[in-house]
């Protein structure tokens, strides 16, 4: 009996590291399992991509746009219509959250015809990028990420987005093993059509593969020693909602860490973040979540919900753990500790 539970643990261990996204949320309206998102092949739905010791597909392969086996599962997905201004979110399967150190970012590539014919290989661009929020003056911290513990990836679909149907891909890296060059990468596409008569011109625009290299200091990046991410970001800078299909570079803020919020403005959007008090000397920068600046507008109410099937998730054959990651303490050495 006592093997038995040693083992269980270990196995709940292995598997709460690592999650999938499956179901797409709407200005609050939640799909159903992989409705609108493109399901992967994978035995293990919830396992990641990394450029070395990978489980199957790597960064430089083709499945890396929409993950492994997904571009088969297709037809078998739904398309849904959104709006420009709409809040659209990717939501973990499992009641998972994200337990992993890095961050997270949206990207979005326009289809010629249909987004269910439509395999990715087409240009991409950034719509969302976050990495951190709270203070780093005591060393880089989980709490710190702006994903940490969350279960939801979401962003507001930019005002001048041109019409049309899209494959959206929502994307999260843990850094926890990147500085041995096995940075996790989560990541799924779900099938929109883009309504309205939006003219922009998105931009920068990237391929994938291609977005990403081991190397990139950005996606190689050790969580272990004192210095913040800021100002890394993985890929290129997210789309600044105009026409000239130009970027905007996460911003950085200086607050007092005795405030008991943090709000930084980027291009016209402002932010307010929960932060956790902490004593320091100096101020203390963050760089937050970025979108492209998006008009206000008053949209009328939703009249219906999402479509709903009765395709049941699929659970997972191993439970998780809770860890954490603790970094630099004050000396500029590691430490880690783990909580159940």
């Amino acid at each position: 009996m006592k093997i038995s539970v040693i083992v269980a643990a270990a196995l709940a261990g292995i598997a709460n590291a690592h999650y999938t996204f499956d179901r797409l949320v709407v200005n609050g309206q939640i799909s159903q399992s992989w409705q609108y998102i493109r399901e992967n092949t994978r035995t293990e739905k919830y396992m990641p991509t990394k450029f070395i010791n990978s489980f199957g597909t790597t960064p430089l392969d083709t499945d890396f746009r929409c993950n492994q086996g997904a571009n088969s599962n297709a037809y078998k997905t739904s398309t849904i219509e959104v709006a420009p201004g709409d809040k659209i979110g990717f939501r973990l399967a499992y009641g998972a959250t994200m337990k992993h150190p890095g961050p997270a970012q949206v990207y979005m590539s326009k289809a010629a015809g249909k987004a269910v014919d439509y395999m990715g290989d087409g240009d991409w661009f950034k719509v969302f990028q976050s990495t951190t929020c709270g203070s780093t003056a005591d060393g880089l911290q989980d709490e710190d990420w702006c994903t940490w513990d969350k279960d939801t990836i979401d962003f507001i679909l930019p005002e001048n987005t041109p019409p049309g149907e899209y494959l959206i891909r929502a994307e999260h890296i843990g850094l926890h093993g990147a500085h041995a060059g096995e940075a996790e990468f989560y990541y799924v596409c779900a099938q929109v059509k883009v309504t309205g008569n939006g003219n922009g011109t998105p931009g920068p625009l990237v391929k994938i593969p291609g977005v990403y290299k081991q190397d990139d200091p950005a996606v190689n990046f050790s969580i272990w020693g004192r210095k913040p991410y800021d100002p890394l970001y993985p890929g290129p800078a997210v789309w600044d909602g105009k026409s000239s299909g130009g970027g905007v570079s996460p911003s950085s803020s200086t607050t007092a860490t005795v405030a008991p919020q943090t709000t930084t403005t980027v291009g016209a959007i402002t932010t307010t973040l929960a932060t956790t008090t902490r004593p320091v000397t100096t101020p203390a920068v963050v760089v937050t979540t970025t979108t492209p600046a998006v008009a206000v507008t008053t949209r009328p109410a939703a009249t219906s919900a999402l479509p709903v099937t009765t395709r049941p998730s699929a659970r997972p054959t191993q439970r998780c753990s809770r860890s954490r990651h603790r970094y630099a303490s004050a000396r500029g050495t590691a430490r880690f500790s783990s909580r159940a």
